[in-house]
């Protein structure tokens, strides 16, 4: 006679059903601790990128100054902390004067400018309504924190330097460990997904670069006619605000009015003419041509997805925010669209990490990055 059956045993269905749930506990988890996290993540995010553009600088070694393998990586390195000490030279010793300006009058520029918009009863309540949402948001709390401490924004810009290059150093080991976590079938299209990411991202570095200088050139040279002054310091601190698209032009724009103002009428309509006239070319001719490569991601979505990532990781968040969108967009495209939705949406070629390849190389030994539009 067999043994009657446990009827309070998990069949089956009821195995299956706890897994779940335990994969969702678990994710839920994981999540909690990479909020907690979350400015070691955006930092690990800044290596990643400074990564690819040494990549991207030693591919240049590679094909224009035709450097050996061996020597081009390294020689990207070298190059990329050359620039790195030249910002550093540029604020640190050459704008030295011009940097202190803007600091020391920057406070009582933003306190003359809330002053002027409160004599309004809509003026008013805009400068109390970003007062308040400012004062409340992690963005806040980080710049204050760095106000206070100037050792901890060096601390995580060295960390940041220093993790981009052992990204650069041996990239592929990271990312095979990444695909090692994922289920065997499922490699395949991750694997495609990452080298997706990472030729939009190289490109959008590059048009970035572009937009930047552009920016930088044409808005010091304008303030410097117009008369206002630390004109340099203004005209870089607006090429290095393009990397935060809309917000970070608006930001920087506040302190040269403000300059300007100090100087006479006249000053202060050159500035508003300067930075109309240069938006105007910046958007309609430059920006296009520039970006006709590059993933196109809607001006309302730009905006508010850098806002929130700014609220969340604070302003570590804030200057990534763009690039982070960039990768949303194209995992988006490559995991959702093309595998899950079957568009027909071009891979980037590429050598594979865990087996044959799957798509050839071009000849000259460079990646090609696909229509990312």
């Amino acid at each position: 006679m067999s043994p009657p059956k446990a009827r309070l045993a998990p069949d089956e269905s009821d195995a299956r059903f706890i897994r779940r749930v335990l994969y969702v506990l678990i994710i839920a988890a994981l999540a909690a601790a990479l909020f907690k996290a979350g400015n070691l993540l955006i930092l690990a995010f800044g290596s990643m990128l400074g990564a690819i553009a040494i990549h991207a600088i030693a591919d240049l070694w590679r094909t224009r100054a035709k450097v050996p393998d061996k020597a081009a990586l390294p020689l990207g390195m070298i190059t990329a902390i050359g620039i790195v000490g030249f910002l550093v030279w540029l604020f640190g010793v050459q704008f030295r004067e011009q940097v202190n300006v803007l600091v020391t009058r920057a406070p009582g520029l933003l306190d003359q400018l809330a002053a002027w918009a409160s004599q309004s009863p809509v003026g008013a309540k805009i400068v109390d309504a970003v007062r308040q949402a400012y004062a409340g948001s992690q963005a806040a709390r980080d710049v204050g924190g760095l106000v206070t401490g100037a050792g901890e924004l060096l601390l995580n810009c060295i960390l940041l330097l220093v993790g981009a290059l052992f990204f650069a150093a041996d990239p592929g080991i990271y990312q095979r460990g990444f695909l090692f976590l994922m289920p065997p079938s499922k490699r395949p299209a991750i694997e495609d997904a990452l080298f997706d990411v990472g030729s939009t991202l190289r490109l959008w570095l590059q048009s970035s670069l572009i937009l930047m200088t552009s920016m930088g050139t044409l808005i010091g040279i304008g303030l410097w006619i117009s008369g206002v002054p630390s004109a340099a310091a203004l005209g870089l601190l607006a090429g290095l605000s393009e990397f935060i698209p809309y917000i970070g032009p608006t930001a920087a724009m506040v302190p040269a009015l403000g300059l300007a103002a100090t100087q006479g009428t006249g000053p202060l309509i050159g500035a508003l003419a300067t930075y109309a006239v240069v938006r105007l070319i910046q958007t309609n001719f430059i920006t296009p041509y520039v970006q006709a490569r590059v993933i196109s991601i809607p001006p309302a979505i730009t905006v508010f997805a850098i806002i929130g990532i700014g609220v969340i990781f604070g302003i570590f968040g804030l200057f990534f925010s763009a690039a982070l969108l960039v990768v949303i967009f194209t995992l988006v495209r490559s995991l959702y669209l093309r595998e899950v939705l079957g568009e027909d949406i071009p891979r980037s070629r590429h050598q594979t990490l865990l087996g044959p390849d799957l798509t050839p190389i071009d000849p000259d030994g460079e990646q090609a990055a696909s229509d990312a539009r």
